[in-house]
């Protein structure tokens, strides 16, 4: 990083979550004295931060004057940029950046980045796994748990990068070899308003990028701007999926690659996955050899379509991370061909401001019995008559024990952020494990 760009300037890091610790251990490397900032007043691994290295650490609700008197913003991706007292920081001509912005100013490596409001770390794990199987030092960094600021540290040869729109919201100098864009639905309405300005958000992934890879199904993935770019669809004849001997196999870069039947991951959704992650691991360097021995090794990622338990003839899916209503669509389309029997639906919790009509039809067509909790569970639970709603997880599982018999699957795709009732999704997915195995074995 070019240590003049902070130069004599007063620089804050608001929100110190894991990622915004990592930019202050990033920032103190640098020699730069950051002043720490958090709406919380209480965060935890705060103590390991030298406080004489800082320039004061401030809990609790933001100070408008104080942030005022700041030249750089470094903000946390949780933060709402629209916060009134980053607002007025910001007329009075502060800079704002994102720990991504600050990785693209001193990363000399190649990029692959990955956006999307669904399917983001499937793509994002199977890519960088292609990578190692091709003998590539690859990490998979930033929306997906390792801050992209520590992943910097590390001796990748390719970084391989979650991004939600939250972050590329704040990043400006981002290059790459190849960017992709797996869908748009609708998702943080709450702080984006309307789907153009989400989608705009979205497309900030491909500034940069040698090559654009799109969801030729959905059009508010299409690049807006003049890049290089490759079109996936399951149907396309580049990449795609073709019948090959009698079965399914994957087609990539204009030739069949394995079965389809081979890979790991399962359902339709999974299969556009395995392109995308194809695609974007080819233009990194990966081999053939490589992408066949990931797909057939990969272990799917806990709370995604992660099959909990087998039992009695029931099969019990968790798909906790299918927080917005596309993400549950794109379970359903993908586990429903699979069900021999009745498939059971547990969804809700907080919708964040979305649109749920866009499932009426789904739920009706394809979902047997629907469940309901939560905070907008009442408001799911009205789009199909005879639902039923309940006050909790494990009523939910105990409401689905009784309706479940041979070959039915149930699965948990709420189609709604967790924090109404739980810690986050991933607390959300282990109760629901647990629940499954206390009332089902």
């Amino acid at each position: 990083m070019n240590a003049k760009l902070f130069q004599g300037k007063r620089v804050a890091v608001i929100g110190l979550g894991l990622s915004g610790l990592a930019t202050v251990r990033f920032l103190l490397k640098q020699g730069v004295k950051p002043v720490l900032m958090d709406t919380r007043l209480k965060v935890s691994g705060l103590e390991n931060i030298p406080t004489d290295k800082v320039d004061g650490i401030y809990l609790g609700e933001l100070d408008a004057n104080r942030l005022a008197h700041m030249d750089v913003l470094v903000v946390s991706p949780g933060l709402d940029p629209k916060h009134p007292a980053i607002r007025f920081a910001l007329a009075q001509g502060a800079h704002l950046i994102g720990d991504v912005e600050l990785f693209a100013l001193q990363n000399q490596k190649p990029v692959l980045a990955i956006t999307g409001a669904n399917g983001k770390s499937t793509v994002t794990s199977l890519t960088a796994h292609m990578l190692h199987c091709s003998g590539l030092r690859a990490v998979a960094a930033g929306n997906i748990g390792l801050p992209i600021l520590d992943a910097l540290q590390s001796d990748a040869e390719v970084f391989v990068l979650e991004l939600s729109s939250f972050q590329l919201d704040t990043t400006h100098s981002l290059r790459s070899k190849a960017a992709c864009i797996l869908n748009v639905t609708e998702d943080h309405m709450d702080r984006y308003g309307t789907m153009a300005a989400y989608a705009a958000s979205k497309q900030r992934v491909y500034q940069g990028t040698e090559l654009a890879i799109y969801n030729k199904a959905d059009a508010l993935t299409t690049p807006k701007t003049s890049v290089s770019a490759l079109a996936l669809d399951l149907a396309g004849a580049d990449y795609g999926v073709v019948q090959q001997q009698g079965e399914s196999w994957l087609l990539v870069a204009g030739d069949p690659l394995m079965p389809v039947r081979d890979m790991t991951i399962v359902g339709l959704h999974n299969q556009f996955n395995a392109l995308a992650s194809c695609a974007l691991a080819l233009a990194a360097g990966a081999s053939r050899a490589g992408l066949i021995e990931a797909l057939t090794t990969f272990t799917s990622l806990p709370h995604r379509c992660q099959l909990v338990l087998d039992q009695k003839g029931v099969r019990w899916v968790n798909d906790s991370k299918a927080t917005n209503v596309g993400a549950t669509l794109a379970a359903i389309a993908g586990l429903r061909p699979e069900v021999a029997g009745k498939l059971i639906l547990i969804a809700g919790g907080d919708g964040k401001g979305a649109d749920f009509s866009e499932l009426a039809t789904v739920l009706n067509r394809d979902v047997d019995h629907l469940i309901t909790l939560g905070q907008d569970g009442p408001a799911i639970a009205a789009l199909k008559a005879g639902s039923f709603e309940v006050k909790d997880l494990m009523a939910a599982v105990k409401t689905a024990a009784q309706l479940v018999t041979a070959d039915d699957l149930v699965l948990l795709s709420p189609a709604c952020a967790s924090l109404d009732m739980f810690k986050n999704y991933e607390d959300r997915g282990q109760q629901f494990a647990a629940a499954v195995q206390k009332v089902w074995l």
